[in-house]
Formats: C-alpha cells, sequence, structure tokens
C-alpha cells in the first residue's frame, strides 16, 4: 500500500488537500511553480471565473484563457497532473520561449502583463491588475532649496535587495523606502533652483494591495556575471505593516488594515546559470510542498528552511494576503 501511495505522489496524486501537480515539459518548472501560486489566490481564479469566454475558445495565443482553463483543471479532482501544455505554448507564442532558463519574478509580470493587454474585459483586468497594485510616490528632495517633486507611480512586486549576510523581510523593506542622497553625477534638476543639484530620493506608500508579493533580489550582476546570494533573509508567516513601515506611509495614505498572511513562497534552488523552481504553499491552514508533478504535505518548518544561508533551496518570491477585517475562512473558489 504503501508503495502505491509514492506511485501515485510522484504521478502528481491530488488528495483531499486541493493540489494538483504539473508535469515539467521543457524546463517548465519556473512556469510550474507560478501556476501553483496562481491557482492559490482565490481571488484570481475568482475574477477568471466571471470572464465570458464563450467567443474565444479557440484562441490558443491569449494567455488569460489559457491560464483560466488550465486554473480550472487544477481544481479538479483528476488523480493525475493537470493538463497544461497548451499554456506552455501560449506562452511561447508570446515570446515567453520553451527550453530556456527563466526568472520567475520576470515571468510573473510578463503573465500579468500578457493579461491587461489581452483580456476583452477591460473591467476585469484592471480589478486582476488591482490584485497587486502596490501604489507608490517617488519623492525628490532639493538639498539646497528644500522643494519636492513627486511622481505617483505602482509596482506590481516590491524589489527589495539584499545583504550578503543575515537579513529580515522588516529591514530590507525598511532599506527599501530610506532616503538616499544623489550628490556628484546622481544629481538630478531641480525645477526651483533651475539646475542639477544634490537631492535626497525616497519613496512612500500611498495604497497595499489584496495581495503583496515580495521579490527578493538574489541574482547579481557584477563585471558582466550573474550569480546568486544564498544569505539569509528570515520572513514571518504574518506581517504588520502598520507596525513594520510607518515612516513608510504617504501624509495621503489612508488604508486601515495592513495585516497581511504568507500562503505561498517561490523557491530556487541551485545557482543562476543552471536552477530549479519548487513552490510552497498554503491551502486549509496547512502547507503543501509542489516540486513539478509531485504534491507532498509539509510544514511551517520545511518553509523556513528555505530562509536561505546555504546551498538548498532559498525563497524566491512571497506571497502575503491581506487578513479580513473579521477573521474567517480563506476565499472559497466559485464555479
Amino acid at each position: 500500500m504503501e508503495a502505491c501511495i509514492r506511485f501515485l505522489s510522484h504521478l502528481g496524486f491530488k488528495d483531499s488537500h486541493g493540489m494538483r501537480g504539473l508535469n515539467n515539459y521543457n524546463l517548465s518548472c519556473c512556469v510550474n511553480t507560478l501556476l501553483q501560486t496562481f491557482s492559490a489566490t482565490l481571488e484570481l481564479a475568482n475574477l477568471l471565473d466571471k470572464w465570458d469566454t464563450a467567443s474565444m475558445r479557440s484562441d490558443s495565443g491569449n494567455v488569460p484563457l489559457q491560464l483560466k482553463k488550465v486554473l480550472v483543471a487544477m481544481r479538479s479532482d483528476h488523480p493525475l497532473p493537470a493538463p497544461h501544455r497548451d499554456f506552455l505554448h501560449c506562452l511561447d507564442r508570446n515570446r515567453i520561449q520553451l527550453s530556456i532558463q527563466h526568472d520567475a519574478d520576470e515571468v510573473f509580470h510578463s503573465i500579468l502583463d500578457l493579461m491587461q493587454k489581452q483580456m476583452d474585459n477591460k473591467t476585469l483586468a484592471l480589478q486582476i491588475k488591482d490584485l497587486y497594485k502596490i501604489s507608490v510616490q517617488t519623492q525628490l528632495k532639493c538639498i539646497n532649496c528644500d522643494s519636492v517633486q513627486t511622481l505617483d507611480s505602482y509596482l506590481i512586486s516590491l524589489p527589495l535587495h539584499i545583504k550578503e549576510d543575515q537579513n529580515t523581510l522588516g529591514d530590507c523593506m525598511r532599506s527599501f523606502f530610506e532616503h538616499q542622497e544623489l550628490r556628484g553625477r546622481d544629481c538630478c534638476t531641480c525645477e526651483q533652483c533651475g539646475t542639477k543639484t544634490p537631492s535626497k530620493q525616497g519613496v512612500k506608500l500611498l495604497a497595499l494591495p489584496p495581495i503583496l508579493c515580495v521579490h527578493l533580489k538574489r541574482f547579481r550582476n557584477i563585471r558582466g556575471y550573474t550569480r546568486k546570494l544564498n544569505c539569509e533573509v528570515i520572513f514571518p508567516q504574518t506581517l504588520n505593516l502598520s507596525e513594520m513601515l510607518r515612516e513608510a506611509f504617504s501624509a495621503d495614505f489612508a488604508q486601515n488594515n495592513c495585516k497581511y498572511t504568507l500562503y505561498a513562497v517561490v523557491v530556487h534552488s541551485g545557482d543562476a546559470m543552471c536552477g530549479h523552481y519548487t513552490a510552497y504553499v498554503r491551502h486549509s491552514r496547512s502547507w503543501y510542498y509542489a516540486d513539478d508533478s509531485c504534491v507532498e504535505k509539509t510544514s511551517w518548518q520545511d518553509v523556513e528552511r528555505t530562509y536561505g544561508g546555504h546551498g538548498r533551496r532559498t525563497a524566491y518570491m512571497l506571497m502575503y494576503r491581506r487578513d479580513s477585517k473579521e477573521e474567517g475562512p480563506q476565499p472559497e473558489c466559485s464555479g
């Protein structure tokens, strides 16, 4: 019996935890891992379920359409890995090529960008973008005259630089929002002074999204050579950004709920040029580990081992869900 269970697990056997594995085709582990995080983002699946695609069933090059189909397949109770070749070929048609190594954060942004461009329901497309949209304001303060120039923009993920020793997620976040002095060749033109002057540049938060994606920038280019930083980054299961980033909020920030809970971790193992992606995903208050076709139950202690500081699996992207005002069950998929 145990041998049979191991065999079914290897095939991607799906039990009551509600996850299906995905076969690895032509180095598709990066896409497989992102699909597991998208599947766990039930808010995204609910929005795609509302999209009427009756007139688009044969559009093999439409990324949101093929994503909707594969997410539906991943929710089914079939015991074998979910079919997703059509989605992989769709990405290939949209210049996310098969058979090459990809960066998970870049593919994540590409998929969301293609969804904005290819969905005919622009209202739903904007709602999908708003799931991840981090509204920020860049402030540039002239040191000579104290005048301030501002620019409002947004991020889809929070890109955090890490130090080559021990880091905490809170320290990395606070470093991102710290003001930096720009002098010498980095001076910017001050509209008030009419010339390039030394200044202080910083980023302020205007609004936080329902889904907070954090990108730990582990790959660094040094003299034309890309290497991976395996240093430790300690991240918690829950975040209270009103405490952690109090100084980063703009004067216009009016959001009350800044508490988040971790529900997915994109993991990279190996070096910068030859690696493998897997994912830890939280379903129904339990953690599961997805390695292509194999999905198995795990624990928070196993997730903690991805902090880094060694040559094993290291966390690369973190997905946090904003807590509901009233504590209750996770959102359920419709349809």
